[in-house]
């Protein structure tokens, strides 16, 4: 008998790191699950403390997801407190280095004398193994990440960057089972920084893996095979819809959470419906952008709608069914990389490998 697959799933966010062990030999229900601060959060609350003292400040590690932290990083800066920093770590803040420079932050590889260390990351894996060791829990070898990573090039704008990325990800593969991957494409700089935090890690962009983890959920699933289904997560910083049937994508969009209202969203979920939606069309309102495949006409309308997302709250008046495979819808993006790293081994190894997905009637 083969020994259980086992998958450490990561989905990490703005707000929070969401995190479950996938054991194939057991129910979903009771495979460990954490829902922690994010590494953003818990670095900008170290960055704080430093600042609190009145201490220099030296960043090390790899380039992480901004937010809270280079909110606390700007803080420090306009405490009149020193920062250097590790040019790695150093592209939290923008991945040009002059810009970082011109910000007031020396790049160096060694700490000045005196300087408060904080490490920089997207995964702390000293701590999640700590953690889980003091329950008896053994972290497995393999490990899925999501993450959300603009992507760079220096004479491109980093929405547009974005936007690329989703098109060229949906020339790819149509398939969200077929979005997740070993080796990223060397322009999703905060990718190759997880990937050399954690070797050998599965990844996979937060938005859709949150949708294919909400298709866990049986309704979403039943409503996403028969007539399609729109499929939106309000994220902490970012909002993301696509129109799907089965598991094939048809057109998606992606805005900043920040920019949403109930009319906002109502307004863009309609038009992806109908396939009326267009690129300009969420530009316009400071977000990335949407794309449609060739075939969405002859696919359109998806009448089902259904959010997920820490956020949903923000649109519930809308009356949207709200997603929560196997009851909890916090980790709904740990269920959509565990979906997809099943599929990647499969087509690995040749191997049946077990589904999330709701078994066929």
């Amino acid at each position: 008998m083969k020994p259980p697959i086992r998958i450490l799933a990561l989905d990490a966010g703005a707000g929070t790191q969401d995190i479950v062990l996938y054991e194939s030999d057991r129910e979903p229900e009771n495979c460990v699950k954490l829902v922690l601060p994010s590494q953003t959060q818990v670095v900008a609350t170290r960055i704080r403390r430093i600042t609190s003292r009145a201490r220099p400040l030296y960043l090390a590690g790899y380039l992480m997801g901004g937010g809270a932290s280079s909110d606390a990083i700007h803080a420090h800066l306009a405490a009149g407190l020193p920062v250097s920093a590790q040019p790695d770590a150093a592209r939290t803040l923008h991945n040009d280095l002059d810009r970082v420079q011109r910000m007031g932050i020396e790049l160096t590889e060694l700490p000045p004398l005196g300087a408060e260390i904080v490490w920089l990351g997207d995964v702390d894996v000293p701590a999640l193994t700590q953690a889980l060791r003091a329950f008896e829990v053994e972290l497995p070898a393999l490990w899925a990440i999501a993450v959300q990573d603009h992507g760079y090039d220096p004479s491109t704008d980093a929405h547009e960057y974005r936007y690329r990325f989703l098109a060229e990800l949906l020339e790819q593969a149509d398939d969200l089972r077929a979005l997740a991957f070993r080796i990223p494409p060397a322009y999703l700089l905060r990718m190759q920084a997880v990937r050399r935090q954690v070797p050998g890690c599965v990844l996979m962009d937060t938005g859709p893996a949150a949708v294919l983890g909400a298709l866990c959920d049986p309704v979403v699933w039943r409503a996403a095979r028969s007539d399609g289904a729109v499929v939106v997560n309000v994220g902490n910083m970012h909002t993301f819809g696509v129109a799907i049937r089965g598991t094939r994508i048809y057109g998606l969009f992606e805005h900043h959470t920040g920019g949403v209202t109930p009319a906002i969203l109502a307004d863009l979920v309609s038009k992806l419906q109908s396939g009326r939606l267009t690129h300009p069309d969420v530009v316009r309102l400071g977000g990335h952008g949407a794309v449609l495949t060739p075939t969405y006409a002859a696919a359109a309308p998806f009448p089902f709608v259904a959010i997920t997302g820490p956020n949903r709250s923000l649109v519930r008046s809308l009356g949207w069914y709200e997603a929560a495979p196997f009851g909890d819808m916090m980790v709904t993006g740990c269920y959509g990389l565990i979906e997809a790293t099943l599929r990647l081994l499969e087509r690995e190894t040749g191997d049946r490998l077990p589904s999330l997905l709701p078994q066929e009637d």
